[in-house]
């Protein structure tokens, strides 16, 4: 079993315990486009393109929530408030445009030839206001490591308020690394470049990939100098500053609920108000029963209470997530509550890291490490689970919907989890149907021969269901591709055995299922990306941006924002695994929450 059985007791919610193993396969339901570093639209055109003063603000979260009635920016504690109104703090330097999103642009409905005005960089990194921006930071709380930490908040990310955009799509735009707010605590409110061009990569590369998650708009240099110690050693240096534009449909956690339920007196109501805001804005369907159905069938065939579709929701949205980002053998490493998004989403790109080989006790968290992996890849199904009792605890206490109610709820998140991962399980390997004896048998053999995870399945879309003239002889060879992949010629007689079994099964498992080479293998391609941003193809970015050089960054989004192509003409190095310097080299497989 390469995930823990799902299952927790807290505060009186009991769970069942459910298992599976490996969790794979993918569906490519946000499609992306790059359209090249700073580069204008290729020809798309739109209905309306606003510039940059005609966005379409409507800034719902601080009109119908509550705020902190303190105007100085000034570390506190904030009682009785969802947010601060807070200005970035300008950058003493030049900022400067490095990259954008075209994408991401056209579904802000802004013309993506604006982003290359001068005062698009002014506005994206909090040195110039954004006209029709009102500025604000969250309070939230959460736990960290299993332990309540109290007040957390948007420590330095400004969010710049909500725009309506293509197709009416609400949307958040928030500045990482802006300056100091209120829940900065020690911290400069800054982030540094080699930080923000992982959080750029990574949020449109998954984007790409079809995993949900926050998107990012741009990144600007700050041209300041800010100090990092990445380590934690006393080794501090000096490192260029940046901001990520990153853009969510709201930026709402399940720390937002968790703080005001865990402070107590009187300070509940906020959870009620929070969830409200929530349904009226982003999820309105749920504010009444589905036509015909009468009752919500969920809550104990009793009156239709939209606080307990809206957990139910987050359920589903949350089991087919953490599905994702075992299907493409992504750890998240800091999957904490206030890192929990309640649409579902990937958030808030810290130390994440992409599996080179298949290793399910694979962490890239420094911190986690000492924390006995706690956030482990393996890990992260049952986390997904922990973190969704936590909210439903908060639910609670805002008196929102009854335990029988959220208990219930809380049972579909390992339903949905395990039918998602079967089903993408079973196009990742080609089949009509899920085999569960082929996937864990060759999850074994991968974890045993330390092979290339995203290479290996990869490969199994170019394997033929016929292995030879004589399609009943057992395979003579590895295909070159999958040889390739789990590093044959390192392979013992007995090892290599094992393998062209185990093909000779799935082989055998394709012909009974009859479906043409060349159908299949298209499909499994387009569940199997070839491209994903490993560690060290980020270091490479990372190291040529910091000496001014963002022409490795270009190339870097050209491959991963188009991860299930073939792209002959790429650099063979985005689809290798890491050299061995690069897996020696600190902060390249392992990192800090330092950014």
């Amino acid at each position: 079993m390469w995930v823990q059985g799902i299952g927790s007791k807290v505060q009186g919610l009991q769970l069942p315990r459910s298992s599976t193993t490996g969790l794979g396969c993918l569906k490519n339901i946000y499609g992306h486009k790059r359209s090249g570093i700073c580069s204008r639209s290729e020809g798309s055109q739109m209905a309306t393109r606003a510039v940059l003063e005609e966005l379409k603000w409507d800034n719902k979260f601080i009109e119908e929530c509550p705020a902190d009635p303190e105007q100085q920016n000034s570390l506190r504690q904030v009682h009785n408030a969802l947010f601060s109104f807070v200005h970035p703090t300008p950058p003493a330097s030049e900022p400067y445009l490095i990259d954008f999103s075209t994408q991401m642009a056209e579904e802000l409905g802004l013309d993506p030839s604006e982003c290359e005005r001068p005062e698009f960089a002014l506005v994206m990194s909090g040195a110039a206001p954004m006209p029709g921006s009102k500025p604000y930071a969250q309070c939230y709380g959460g736990h960290q490591f299993g332990m309540w930490a109290g007040q957390l908040g948007d420590g330095r990310a400004i969010s710049l308020g909500e725009v309506v955009g293509k197709n009416g799509q609400r949307w958040e735009l928030q500045l990482k690394g802006a300056g100091k707010t209120p829940y900065s605590r020690r911290a400069d409110g800054r982030a540094v470049l080699r930080s923000s061009i992982r959080e750029y990569v990574a949020s449109e590369a998954m984007a790409a990939l079809g995993v949900p998650t926050t998107r990012a708009l741009s990144i600007v240099g700050t041209g300041e100098k800010v100090l990092r110690d990445m380590f934690y050693t006393g080794n501090a240096r000096f490192e260029p500053g940046a901001v990520v534009c990153r853009v969510a449909p709201s930026f709402v956690r399940f720390g937002t609920f968790q703080l005001p339920a865990q402070r107590g007196e009187g300070q509940e109501a906020l959870v009620k108000v929070v969830a409200d805001y929530v349904l009226r804005n982003h999820m309105p369907h749920l504010l009444q029963p589905p036509e015909g159905s009468g009752s919500d069938v969920s809550a104990s065939n009793g009156p239709w209470n939209p606080y307990t579709a809206l957990l139910r929701e987050v359920c589903c949205s949350t089991g087919r997530l953490v599905a994702a980002w075992q299907s493409v053998g992504f750890t998240h490493g800091v999957l904490n509550t206030d890192n929990m998004s309640i649409h579902g989403l990937t958030i808030d790109y810290g130390p994440f890291g992409f599996m080179d080989r298949f290793d399910p006790y694979m962490t890239p968290n420094l911190t986690d490490l000492e924390g006995g992996k706690r956030y482990a890849f393996r890990n992260q199904p049952e986390i997904g689970q922990v973190n969704l009792v936590m909210l439903a605890n908060a639910l609670l206490s805002g008196e929102l919907m009854s335990k029988e109610e959220a208990e219930q709820q809380l049972l579909l998140y390992s339903q949905v989890l395990v039918e998602d991962y079967t089903d993408r399980m079973r196009a990742k390997l080609g089949l009509r149907t899920y085999d569960a004896k082929l996937s864990t048998e060759l999850m074994v053999l991968m974890y045993e021969d330390d092979a290339d995870f995203t290479n290996t399945f990869r490969a199994l879309g170019s394997i033929p269901a016929a292995g030879s003239s004589d399609a009943a002889q057992a395979p003579q060879k590895l295909p070159q591709r999958l040889a390739e992949a789990i590093g044959a010629p390192e392979l013992t007689e007995e090892r290599e055995a094992a393998w062209l079994q185990w093909l000779g099964a799935y082989q055998a498992r394709l012909r009974e299922e009859g479906v043409p080479d060349e159908v299949r293998m298209a499909k499994q391609n387009a569940a199997n990306p070839k491209y994903i941003p490993r560690q060290h193809l980020l270091q490479y970015a990372i190291d040529d941006a910091e000496n001014g050089d963002f022409s490795e960054l270009a190339r870097l989004m050209e491959v991963v924002t188009r991860p299930y192509d073939e792209l002959p003409s790429a650099d063979p190095k985005y689809s290798k695994p890491p050299p061995p310097e690069m897996l020696r080299r600190p902060g390249v497989q392992m990192l800090s929450c330092s950014s």
